[in-house]
């Protein structure tokens, strides 16, 4: 099949097959027109390589983990013991960034609790010129807050 039908068939777009080649991700055929072939390999190929992106991974460390797994229609099951470490960094890495999420979310979770609410019928509609946006801010060293300075 050409690079249009693995596009329908896998919903990736051609663009990024072709970045999936460059990346060293697929390996398609060539015609002698220079065309690129595609079998029912790539198709699972490219199952594999959207499953292990969504995982975070990165394409060269699927680069390096795609020869070592089996697509079996339920995804990339990992065929070489060896790709282990590789895989427990990586979710090692995917376990900070989510404690980093998490405590941005506890950051932001208490902005938004300190933050008061506008009384009803203030400002905020299109067009209207609100002089007093009811920001409230805490001058360095200071032990309250007060008004945004205009």
């Amino acid at each position: 099949m050409r690079i249009g039908a693995l596009s329908r068939r896998t919903g990736v777009s051609q663009r990024l097959l072709r970045y999936y080649e460059e990346q060293g991700l697929l390996h398609p055929l060539r015609r002698p027109s220079g065309y690129r072939e595609y079998d029912e390999e790539d198709v699972r190929a490219v199952e594999s390589i959207r499953t292990l992106l969504g995982a975070g991974l990165s394409t060269r460390t699927i680069a390096e983990l795609l020869p070592c797994t089996v697509n079996d229609g339920q995804g990339p099951v990992p065929a070489c013991a060896g790709m282990l470490p590789d895989l427990q960094r990586e979710r090692e890495r995917i376990d900070s960034a989510v404690a980093d999420l998490l405590a941005a979310r506890t950051a932001l979770d208490a902005v938004i609790a300190a933050t008061p609410l506008p009384p009803a019928g203030a400002g905020g509609e299109a067009g209207e010129d609100e002089s007093d946006d009811g920001c409230l801010v805490a001058a360095p060293g200071a032990t309250s807050v007060g008004p945004l300075p205009r």
